[in-house]
């Protein structure tokens, strides 16, 4: 269930209230009684990476040496 709290509250102990959303606790935050928005933890981002989790393999043409006009291109800035 969520955590129902007046704006002017959520002023007064905003540090309290993030510390309870980062918890995993959800606040609805109301304004004149009224649901008005939502205070809740962000996503946990992936902790490392892993290679080779797409399908396919790169071809040998893509290790070749790029044409003169394409490096010529990427030199122009």
């Amino acid at each position: 269930m969520s955590l129902v709290v007046n704006v002017h509250e959520a002023k007064t102990h905003f540090s309290r209230l993030l510390d309870q959303a980062h918890a995993g606790e959800e606040i609805i935050l109301a304004k004149a009684g009224k649901p008005y928005a939502r205070l809740m933890p962000l996503a946990a981002e992936p902790t490392h990476r892993q290679p080779g989790r797409l399908p396919g393999r790169v071809g040998d043409e893509f290790f070749a040496p790029l044409p003169e006009e394409e490096l010529a291109a990427w030199e122009q800035r």
